[in-house]
């Protein structure tokens, strides 16, 4: 038979949580903590109020006034970076990155400073630091120290007799150790919550936008290096195994037109041979072409978009107006949205023309963008649902910050637009 042991209840195991927090390591570095809290805050509340009635008294000239807020910013600059270090230190906090420029001494810097709602948030904390600091630094060492005394009170009692009192006194004393450690612990943590509140380095809409702008940076860098490892397959494909297969293909033509006393089932072979090389290779040059096209990296947009109309298999009127090349991963997104757009036209659209029109132009901000435009004649009804690519287009759009439109009603035509940011 299996006996097993009931867990202790939850009331039952109050005294052993309640008892652990003496020996806790949180403990002691939340009353570490407290301890230079109380210093820290009280030498900074006295410097921040002497350099504050330096200044005012000073008011009748310019210069002290200007001093004395000087040094008052570099007072709390410093006590920021001091609390911050003390509360990592003690009670792991992590503080977010900050961006703001360093104070210097000029009007400029002074005047952003003084207007920032950080520094006033930072200069909060110092002035309730000042008081905060060493109230909770008294009361958490007043009790370690109370509660020791307290429970030596029977000890003292010895030689007059033992009463209620010394007894009552030993029991406040056990209490009041075993709430020590609590009392520390929320103190401390008090102090924590006050500091995420008043010390961190940017507002939470500041945090937001740095946190898109490090998006932002990763998503160009992860297109970089995706255009990149493109451009190596192609290179390694053209140089290794397409020109292999172009040898191949030459050989066993050489052989189909050579080899003509062969047995008749031995040149069928020869020439499925022949003919299916051919094919792998056409295969792989649409591959590769669709991976990074060399024309596009050494001739630019325009030539790359020529060669994709003269290999489409309806007729493409192509109109490029452009003045420079646009930036490289523009470039490719524009090429890939315009090739498949007319490969998605070809095979889905039933059209019999199709019309493109890239322009390279100004937006309202007088920003370079590049405008892409792809019209057919077909049934229209495209729909980004139905697995024809266009949310893949749309996705390759988004991927430089552009701006996708497609517009299908039935019975056509059907209309791809799209607009892409350029540097300048």
């Amino acid at each position: 038979m299996d006996i097993s042991v009931p867990q202790a209840l939850p009331w039952r195991r109050a005294p052993r949580v309640i008892a652990a927090g003496l020996w806790d390591g949180r403990t002691w570095l939340s009353l570490v903590h407290l301890v230079t809290g109380s210093v820290v805050g009280t030498l900074g509340g006295i410097v921040i109020g002497v350099l504050f009635a330096m200044g005012a008294a000073g008011l009748v000239t310019i210069v002290i006034p200007a001093v004395a807020l000087a040094a008052i910013l570099f007072t709390s600059a410093a006590l920021t970076a001091v609390q911050r270090s003390r509360h990592s230190a003690f009670l792991g906090t992590r503080w977010p990155a900050d961006h703001s420029p360093p104070v210097t001494f000029t009007w400029g810097s002074l005047l952003a400073v003084v207007g920032s709602a950080k520094t006033w948030r930072h200069f909060s904390y110092h002035v309730i630091a000042g008081f905060y600091g060493s109230f909770a630094a008294v009361i958490a060492v007043t009790a370690w120290t109370i509660a020791p005394a307290m429970m030596a009170a029977p000890l003292l009692g010895l030689g007059s007799g033992l009463g209620v009192r010394h007894w009552a006194l030993l029991l406040g004393g056990v209490v009041l150790l075993l709430a020590a450690p609590w009392i520390t612990r929320g103190l401390a943590e008090l102090d924590a919550l006050i500091a995420r509140q008043l010390l961190v380095g940017t507002t939470r809409a500041q945090q937001l936008e740095l946190r898109v702008t490090d998006l932002t940076e990763s998503r160009d860098s992860t297109v970089d290096a995706a255009d990149a490892e493109r451009r190596r397959i192609e290179r390694d494909l053209h140089d290794g195994a397409q020109q292999r297969l172009t040898s191949l293909a030459m050989n066993l033509g050489i052989a189909r037109a050579t080899l003509t006393d062969l047995p008749e089932d031995a040149k069928r072979a020869l020439a499925d041979a022949h003919e299916e090389s051919k094919q792998v290779l056409t295969e792989l040059r649409d591959l590769v072409r669709g991976l990074h096209p060399a024309v596009l990296e050494d001739r630019g947009l325009d030539a790359a978009l020529s060669a994709v109309a003269a290999r489409s298999p309806i007729p493409v009127r192509l109109k490029v107006v452009m003045e420079r090349r646009v930036p490289r991963d523009v470039e490719a997104v524009a090429y890939f949205v315009i090739s498949e757009a007319l490969t998605n036209t070809a095979r889905h659209s039933g059209a019999e023309h199709a019309a493109v029109d890239v322009t390279l132009a100004q937006d309202d901000e007088g920003a370079d963008v590049l405008r892409l435009r792809v019209v057919d004649d077909g049934r229209g009804g495209a729909d980004p649902e139905s697995g024809t690519g266009l949310r893949g287009l749309a996705d390759r759009v988004r991927s430089v910050d552009g701006r996708f439109t497609l517009t299908s009603p039935l019975g056509g035509p059907t209309t791809i637009e799209a607009e892409l940011p350029c540097a300048s």
